[in-house]
């Protein structure tokens, strides 16, 4: 049967906000080909726009990375208020990170009534400092410094493995917003570190963003591997070389732009960790020096 071009460019964009998806989860596709019980080699065709997709399959996925359906199929923007169809438009026009400026500068300029806040956040891919820098930021300031991964480890009684493996990522996604929220109600101030993949929830990610002055922690692709590999932990990268390198750069590029979104950003890349302390201390101060 010969293909017609709009259903060829549909399947296209259908495996592109898959593979997207998977990216910013953090997931590799045998873990989500796993999660979603179907092959690998489908999952390849239908992130490549190849494979004929049934609403079965998209459950599936959509329930492996725990999100809602919609979210995998493109939205319809009949019936919301007209402006809603023209800065949808408008904000479609720009770069993806244009686009995280802009949201920024929504979320700022609408931020009415809200009191300074005295938490400071830290997101960013794994390798990047955020342990380092915020364990010596909050020693800095004396307030506490909490990972939020180590609070849902507490919560579950076990390890990151365990959770991933006995609950799934929808699991996994209802105890880091029960962890979030703990730790924000027993913290009026402090350093927090969120996991690299929190910025993919967006309830979870919004929660954080309005609660506390976010910082990503960025660095060049090279830099995270580098610390990545002399911390002994590859997760979710897989293979070697250059393979294990174009895995974190496709996660880096399908979250920048969520990255993007948090307050300021501080490239640590090049720099001791005492030139990125004075740095992020510097942003800090107006919160946590009050």
């Amino acid at each position: 049967m010969e293909e017609h071009p709009e259903f060829t460019a549909m399947a296209k964009r259908l495996g592109d906000r898959v593979k997207r998806f998977r990216a910013r989860r953090g997931m590799s596709r045998k873990d989500l080909s796993q999660h979603a019980s179907i092959s690998e080699r489908y999952l390849a065709q239908l992130e490549s726009g190849q494979a004929n997709v049934s609403y079965n399959i998209l459950w599936l996925l959509a329930q492996a990375m725990d999100l809602p359906i919609c979210e995998l199929i493109e939205p319809d923007a009949e019936g919301h208020h007209p402006d809603l169809a023209l800065a949808r438009k408008f904000m479609e026009s720009l770069t993806p990170d244009q686009q995280s400026e802009a949201y920024v500068i929504l979320r700022q300029s609408f931020k009415r009534g809200l009191k300074l806040s005295r938490r400071v956040a830290l997101v960013g891919l794994r390798g990047a400092g955020k342990t380092t820098l915020g364990e010596k930021l909050a020693e800095r300031y004396g307030v506490p410094f909490v990972r939020v991964t180590s609070v849902i480890e507490q919560i579950a009684g076990m390890d990151m493995t365990e959770i991933l493996l006995s609950m799934g990522q929808k699991g996994y996604r209802k105890l880091e917003f029960s962890a979030l929220e703990t730790t924000l109600a027993s913290h009026a101030s402090m350093v927090l570190e969120a996991g690299g993949s929190l910025v993919s929830e967006s309830a979870t990610y919004d929660l954080l963003l309005q609660s506390s002055f976010t910082v990503w922690l960025q660095a060049s692709p090279e830099e995270h591997m580098r610390r990545v590999m002399s911390q002994g932990d590859l997760r979710p990268i897989e293979g070697q070389g250059q393979a294990a390198m174009e895995d974190l750069k496709s996660i880096l590029d399908a979250r920048r732009h969520l990255y993007g979104r948090a307050d300021a950003v501080l490239s640590t890349s090049g720099k001791t960790w005492e030139e990125s302390l004075e740095e992020l201390s510097r942003l800090a101060a107006p919160h946590l020096g009050l």
